[in-house]
């Protein structure tokens, strides 16, 4: 076994560290999970509890265009309110997103809930397809692996 295996709990409190610098440095990291056989990829936030405001997480997103876009909405989440569950918005040169309030974000944000305790709240970035679709919808075209909703939509916003 190697050096990491045999010490899974310090390669972890190491990774902490320097997601506490960062958090530190900026107001918040990002945790970025690769796509594996089973699973799509997806990213989170870590730190924006400790500034009053709920984590983000997007799935189905490559890792840095997924950093990407969680960076720009932190960014943007630390000037502005924060978007309601349904409502729907976009960032410069960002796709269509929808926000969906996530069911149990201790269960998915593993990091921040280790950081922060199992009460953190969260808010997933659903994003649309190309034509404007969502995973929701039966037309759908959206990533290889599919894109996971971590809670229930709110009701369709109006209009």
């Amino acid at each position: 076994m190697c050096w990491d295996c045999d010490h899974p709990a310090s390669r972890m409190e190491e990774h902490l560290a320097t997601l506490r610098r960062c958090i530190d440095a900026r107001g918040w990291a990002v945790q970025a999970i690769e796509r594996d056989r089973a699973h799509p990829p997806w990213a989170y936030t870590v730190g924006l509890t400790v500034l009053g405001l709920p984590e983000l997480v997007v799935t189905g997103l490559p890792v840095l265009e997924a950093g990407r876009l969680l960076d720009d909405t932190a960014e943007h989440l630390t000037h502005s309110c924060v978007p309601s569950p349904g409502q729907q918005f976009a960032l410069a040169g960002g796709p269509l997103l929808e926000v969906v309030r996530v069911a149990r974000p201790w269960a998915h944000l593993l990091v921040s809930a280790r950081l922060y305790g199992e009460g953190i709240a969260a808010l997933q970035l659903v994003h649309a397809d190309e034509s404007g679709r969502w995973p929701w919808d039966r037309s759908y075209a959206g990533v290889l692996g599919g894109q996971p909703v971590l809670g229930v939509r709110a009701s369709p916003p109006s209009g």
